[in-house]
């Protein structure tokens, strides 16, 4: 055997042992069957969002005041974007911008999307502000300004700068550039209180909620989140814990764990300790319905495959179908890489919400 060449046994192969665990496992709070009686499915649910919650980590005690700081108002065509800074927790300030349409009016409240990005250099991608500081009047890189798009059809949005991108990164981040990231050592530094980044950015989002239902002209009623890669998995996350939400559109994130996570390299920032003991993403998505869900997937994505994506999806209609909502679900694969798309996912958003 030529030296360090393995011998031809999948006992040495890391990704082969991995998943042998996974074909092992018993999830603990798996999504009753279908034969389960409506109060076992509320059981079920009470149970799995306070496991879900304790193990994306204690959210703060302390809901401290956000006093957000609103910065100078640009009037774009058809809207007004306004920058702000807000408090989420001691010690911690987020960044974002409220997206105004120009016929949003107080009178007249307008469903509000949360809108949050995904690995990149931060949410000016988002809002078409280029990491020059120029602005963008077309769509580029893989995100496609899509609070840009949401706020083209008559959303108030809210689009979050996230804990590690952008301007909330550490000094190392920012002398690498514009698209490096502090989600790694950041991520670490939650484990190592006994958290998760997916927590701490949930509770962000949570956070920037309450402003965003504060608005005068958004109906409180009616709120969603859009996210992408992490900002999916954030999106999906706080979904699952905040019932505020009404309608959540997932682009190039919703697969299952086996599929993606578990034997796909990712950033440290999708990693939630033990979640495997407890639930696949179809189960965590059985804390979203009834309301409504949409998972859109390009069918070269790398880091999410399609195949993950219709195995969780298949799981996830049947729960959907066991509460009666089968329509809630929605779903698009469109032909391209780990990308935002929109095409189906806007008209399923102007039905339910």
């Amino acid at each position: 055997m030529p030296a360090g060449e393995s011998p031809a046994s999948d006992h040495f192969d890391s990704l082969a042992y991995s998943l042998a665990r996974y074909d092992g496992n018993a999830r603990r709070l798996a999504f009753p069957s279908g034969d389960a009686s409506a109060a076992a499915r509320a059981a079920w649910r009470k149970q799995a969002r306070a496991q879900l919650a304790e193990l994306l980590g204690p959210m703060p005690a302390e809901r401290v005041a956000a006093t957000p700081r609103l910065g100078r108002a640009v009037e774009r065509k058809g809207y007004t974007r306004i920058p702000l800074t807000f408090e989420t927790r001691r010690d911690l300030t987020a960044f974002g911008y409220f997206l105004i349409p120009e016929k949003a009016a107080a009178n007249k409240k307008s469903p509000a999307v949360l809108c949050l990005p995904g690995h990149g250099y931060g949410v000016d991608d988002l809002v078409g502000i280029g990491p020059d500081g120029r602005e963008h009047e077309h769509a580029e890189g893989y995100q496609y300004r899509f609070a840009v798009q949401c706020v083209e059809r008559g959303y108030v949005v809210f689009a979050l700068e996230m804990l590690g991108f952008g301007r909330r990164r550490d000094p190392a981040a920012r002398r690498g550039g514009p698209s490096h990231s502090s989600c790694q050592p950041a991520a670490g530094a939650a484990l190592l209180f006994g958290e998760t980044m997916a927590g701490w950015r949930v509770w962000d989002a949570q956070r920037a909620l309450d402003l965003l239902a504060d608005r005068p002209e958004v109906d409180a009623s009616r709120l969603g989140v859009m996210g992408i890669s992490g900002g999916g998995t954030v999106a999906f996350y706080a979904s699952a814990l905040d019932e505020r939400i009404k309608a959540t559109v997932m682009s190039g994130s919703f697969c299952t764990f086996r599929d993606s996570i578990l034997s796909v390299g990712h950033c440290m920032d999708n990693y939630v300790p033990g979640v495997l003991r407890w639930f696949e993403v179809a189960d965590i998505a059985g804390l979203i319905a009834p309301r409504a869900l949409f998972c859109e997937c390009g069918t070269d994505d790398n880091i999410f495959p399609a195949r993950g994506v219709r195995a969780a999806l298949r799981d996830a209609e049947r729960i959907y179908e066991a509460e009666g909502v089968r329509g809630q679900l929605g779903h698009a694969f469109f032909n391209g890489p780990h990308e935002f798309n929109g095409r189906a996912a806007f008209p399923w958003l102007a039905e339910h919400l």
